[in-house]
């Protein structure tokens, strides 16, 4: 059993202040070939998510605290919807389904996701990113 609490969100927040990325991953999955990814991810202001998509996955996000804008994304990678997330507006989540072409930017310093997607971990290749 993980407990999942504010020392736990406070060190994987910490983490990422401290990593290059400005990012930090927390697997809860056992390892990258299970067929649900589920991890908590700590990303500060500056980290840069290229467009992407996961072809053959949709992608669910919950955040659990700062605030998220969730950029969507059409082929010749012009902007088709920009949601901002903010627990404290309750907008809590979004679910982005496979083949979407998104990305994220964060908002404000210590944001935390909770991201869920199947498995197993496939690293983005050239085809998925819109460079």
């Amino acid at each position: 059993m993980r407990i999942i609490d504010i020392e736990l969100l406070d060190s994987i927040s910490k983490e990422a202040k401290e990593s290059p990325r400005l990012r930090m991953n927390y697997n809860l999955h056992e390892n990258l070939d299970d067929k649900v990814q589920r991890l908590i991810n700590a990303m500060e202001p500056g980290t840069f998510m290229p467009v992407h998509r996961h072809r053959n996955t949709s992608e669910t996000y919950f955040l659990f605290r700062g605030g998220l804008r969730v950029l969507l994304y059409n082929e010749n990678k012009e902007l088709i919807s920009s949601t901002e997330l903010n627990p404290q507006e309750g907008k809590y989540g979004v679910h982005i389904p496979a083949g979407q072409w998104h990305s994220i930017e964060v908002l404000l310093p210590d944001t935390i996701i909770f991201e869920v997607k199947e498995g197993p971990y496939t690293p983005l290749s050239n085809e998925d990113r819109l460079d």
